[in-house]
């Protein structure tokens, strides 16, 4: 199943709406072929690793990380093709919190005659796909804030200067983070300031659909998010409110319009962004600021996991914070998290958080 939950991995980032999915044919204790669902209407992973068993597959287990589908989508049922294969038996490490399966899979293969364990290593296939798991099962993306600072938590001096604040390290891993997400997502201030491309750069990276969260569409036309070459698409969140020559300016640069509820003063309703990007099929979205938009995820408990890049760089007092909203008045009022992981890039320090509560 350890096995099984690697080969999955190998289809991060490129499966959405659908989960990332794992399988391995085994037969006297060897493994006779691996599969993993590479692409939504792709084939899953477990007739990925029986067509590549052939006729080796009939007697033998079949390994998957997650229950198999018994339903009709893109592609047939995988019960169908485990059940012409001829195994013996399967071997489950997730029970499918959609409600199109929900047990139905494993039921199905067992009503057949064949053996099925489950719950193999459920908390590490579980913990492989969480993010999916919140999308299928709230309908919102799992939601990851990214920010690079100084070891006093400032984002760029006080003339707005952000170029580098850490170092090549860990600016590739933000790379890395960008092609294993589906999204990322920043605020028209950024959008305006640094004009990012807001790609993935690195050998054999995909982009991910970009989030302008732009209320009143003040994005440029001329952005080079709307002119430069991507295979992904360019989503700008506005609200009902925004000029309509400038939603017209922008749908014409190829801009996706996302129109969006907005509060008392103007601002996107977050929840109601979040909703509509899961509608999309984007099951998550990584967060890169600036610091308003942080500020606001956080506020509002909007988010799921936190990757912070520390520089050993103090730029004191009058520089931009990273997360933009108001001190509480007591240390009793402070947003507390709970510390995953701490590790060195270089010069640089990646540290991992996640919400305490």
């Amino acid at each position: 199943m350890l096995e099984a939950l690697t080969e999955a991995e190998r289809g991060r980032g490129r499966t959405h709406p659908n989960p990332i999915v794992g399988a391995l044919v085994v037969s006297g204790g060897r493994v006779i072929s691996r599969g993993h669902h590479q692409r939504a209407g792709g084939p899953h992973a477990e007739v990925v690793a029986l067509e590549k068993a052939g006729a080796r597959a009939r007697g033998a287990d079949l390994y998957v990380t997650l229950e198999p589908c018994n339903h009709h989508g893109r592609t047939p049922p995988c019960t169908d093709a485990i059940l012409a294969a001829g195994v013996q038996r399967v071997v489950v490490g997730s029970i499918d919190p959609n409600p199109l399966v929900h047990g139905r899979g494993i039921r199905r293969i067992r009503a057949a005659g064949v053996r099925v364990d489950s719950g193999i290593l459920a908390a590490e296939c579980d913990r492989a796909n969480e993010q999916w798991f919140k999308f299928i099962t709230r309908k919102l993306p799992w939601v990851a804030l990214k920010a690079a600072v100084t070891f006093d938590g400032k984002l760029a001096t006080s003339s707005g200067d952000s170029r580098w604040v850490t170092g090549p390290l860990a600016r590739e891993r933000a790379h890395h983070l960008r092609d294993r997400l589906d999204a990322v997502l920043v605020g028209i201030g950024t959008a305006l300031a640094d004009d990012p491309r807001l790609t993935a750069r690195g050998p054999g990276q995909r982009d991910p659909a970009r989030v302008i969260v732009d209320p009143r569409a003040r994005l440029p036309p001329a952005s080079r998010l709307l002119r430069q070459r991507s295979t992904a698409e360019t989503i700008v969140a506005v609200t009902l409110a925004a000029p309509r020559h400038r939603i017209r300016a922008l749908e014409q640069a190829g801009a996706t319009i996302l129109r969006c509820r907005h509060d008392r003063s103007g601002r996107i309703v977050l929840r109601d962004l979040l909703r509509r990007i899961a509608g999309r099929g984007l099951t998550t979205v990584l967060v890169e600021g600036g610091a308003r938009i942080h500020g606001s995820f956080l506020r509002e408990r909007l988010w799921d996991e936190l990757f912070l890049f520390v520089a050993p760089k103090v730029l004191g007092e009058d520089a931009l914070s990273w997360a933009g909203m108001p001190s509480p008045p007591s240390m009793g009022g402070a947003l507390e998290l709970r510390i995953t992981g701490a590790e060195p890039l270089g010069a640089d320090l990646l540290v991992t958080a996640r919400p305490l509560r």
